[in-house]
């Protein structure tokens, strides 16, 4: 039988991350119990004491367990912890040792969406790769500069350390691990059962690109709000050197540096919002859309769209569009 120790970490703590793994996981077992077979889990709430916390100061959690009465665990899975990350990360410090000595042992070890701060406190990510939820992935970068982050994606799996995208893409994962642990029957089930698109592999349509402004290189903000507002046009890297008079291997130096993005990427970012919007709320067809944003190659576009999107403009028009899905 594979333990499971789900924390429940200081902080307002994700009470759908905890529910929705430990029901899946136990929901497991009682198909296995059914066809006569031993559970295949052990899930025991595991806190930094025994104590109960409140989380969102309504709803209180009693763990089974403090995690210093535990030897040794095969799975660790931390929760979304909502607030100061900082702080998060200070309040749940005491984890970070328990949870590298029991990886050394052979535990693997699972964060759930902004988990993956408490994950990466510990060192474990450090030149690996890794997701969480893409409206953090700035900060996560200023943070873990050390980890390399896949923002886009819902699952990573690397060295026995696992992590998933935003909110409820937490689902997608448990069901993987079900898959894993369980077998691919056990997991067609599970996401029947609880209704999750098991194929789901990225979260970059869900993703809103706001322009990395979070800097203090004020000639680069500079050159990002002009392409911002420029982006119908043909921008060039050699015309924002000479507009902003630094020279272009500084500025594309500097670019990457302050917003993770090339300035090519950037402006392809920007253009690809602004279809996106247009996409989600006008009639334009797909070739008005491209057109408007500075394109004129079809095929490019669509090479563009689906690479930043993970879905074809077409397809994102007819899954987004509000007066199409009415």
């Amino acid at each position: 039988m594979k333990h499971i120790s789900l924390l429940i970490p200081a902080g307002d703590t994700s009470l759908s991350n905890l529910e929705a793994t430990y029901k899946m996981f136990t929901r497991s077992n009682d198909a296995v119990v059914r066809a006569g077979k031993p559970p295949l889990f052990q899930v025991q709430l595991v806190g930094l004491t025994r104590e109960a916390r409140l989380s969102n100061g309504v709803f209180s959690v009693q763990p089974d367990v403090s995690f210093d009465e535990i030897d040794r665990t095969d799975l660790i899975i931390i929760p979304a912890v909502h607030g100061d990350m900082q702080q998060v990360i200070a309040a749940n410090s005491a984890f970070a040792p328990w949870i590298v000595r029991q990886y050394r042992q052979g535990a693997e070890v699972v964060s759930l969406c902004i988990g993956a701060f408490i994950l990466a406190s510990t060192g474990l990510l450090d030149g690996r790769s890794c997701t969480t939820h893409w409206l953090s992935a700035d900060e996560f970068r200023r943070m873990f500069p050390n980890v390399e982050l896949t923002a886009y994606k819902i699952i990573t799996d690397e060295g026995g350390i696992y992590t998933s995208g935003g909110a409820y893409s937490a689902l997608n994962l448990i069901v993987y691990l079900v898959e894993k642990f369980a077998g691919r029957d056990m997991a067609l089930l599970t996401s029947k059962v609880f209704e999750i698109d098991i194929d789901r592999n990225s979260q970059s349509p869900f993703i809103i690109f706001k322009g990395q402004k979070d800097h203090e290189d004020e000639p680069i903000k500079r050159a990002q709000e002009f392409i911002e507002q420029n982006f119908q046009e043909r921008i060039t890297v050699d015309q924002l050197a000479s507009t902003f008079a630094i020279g272009r291997r500084n500025l594309e130096r500097r670019f990457k540096k302050a917003t993770a993005n090339t300035v090519a990427e950037y402006i392809q970012r920007v253009k690809i919002e602004a279809a996106k919007i247009s996409l989600e709320s006008s009639r334009e067809n797909v070739n008005e859309v491209m057109y408007k944003v500075g394109y004129t190659d079809p095929k490019a576009f669509r090479v563009i769209f689906k690479r930043i999107t993970g879905l074809s403009p077409l397809q994102y028009r007819n899954k987004y569009n509000r007066e199409i899905s009415v």
